[in-house]
């Protein structure tokens, strides 16, 4: 029998073609090229989620767990959520014009405005409860198996033509955004919200990033 004859026989439905390192590279986050108007298959969001399954995870653990929400009604109530929470995180927010923290705050809006019309929703959830009294050293173990495969979604996703961008304002009130999804709040930590529809284009660019040696020290702290 083969070693793949138990595992999830991914669609046929076309890729990119882009290599490893242009993927790195152009995965941004997508907020005004999301394409609303387009259906996203549920085949897809699994090829990208059993992909994204293939990342490390401590004692091989796979302590995560994937709430996606393609109910229009659930997404509404999501929207209503994070857009409260963005109105007080950045509403007095001002840049000024042309520049990229003015491009990047208007983009922010522009979801804020229109999260529920994105037709899927996905939030990561980590089967295990992180709170201010959980020690650093467990956190960072946690958050260090189900990080990787959010990113690794989030790469999957690319490659298929479709965005997303990493959000957590809905945060500020996950207990609410657990009982409409029925998550158990209790026991299961929310790792974000990520809206995920196909692009307007597929044409991503590198980020204008400093070097990376502007942010590296060499044995000893120097930063």
């Amino acid at each position: 029998m083969s070693d793949q004859s138990d595992q999830h026989t991914q669609s046929n439905r076309p890729t990119l073609g882009l290599s490893a390192d242009e993927v790195l590279t152009t995965t941004r986050s997508v907020r005004k090229r999301l394409d609303t108007g387009r259906e996203v298959p549920r085949d897809v969001l699994i090829d990208c989620i059993e992909i994204a399954h293939q990342s490390p995870t401590g004692s091989n653990s796979q302590r995560w767990r994937w709430m996606i929400v393609d109910d229009a009604a659930k997404r509404a109530k999501l929207a209503e959520i994070y857009k409260r929470n963005f109105d007080a995180y950045a509403g007095g927010n001002e840049f000024e014009p042309g520049t990229q923290q003015a491009r990047v705050h208007a983009s922010a809006i522009h979801l804020a405005e229109n999260l529920q019309h994105v037709p899927v929703h996905v939030i990561p959830v980590l089967a295990d409860k992180m709170d201010e009294g959980t020690p650093s050293s467990r956190q960072a173990s946690r958050w260090g198996g189900i990080l990787p495969a959010v990113w690794s979604f989030m790469l999957a996703l690319r490659e298929r033509g479709l965005g997303s961008a990493w959000t957590t304002l809905h945060l500020q009130e996950e207990q609410l955004a657990a009982e409409v999804l029925g998550i158990p709040f209790e026991t299961h930590t929310q790792a974000g919200l990520f809206p995920v529809a196909y692009t307007i284009g597929t044409d991503f660019k590198l980020a204008k990033r400093p070097p990376a040696e502007h942010f590296v020290s060499w044995n000893a702290w120097d930063l």
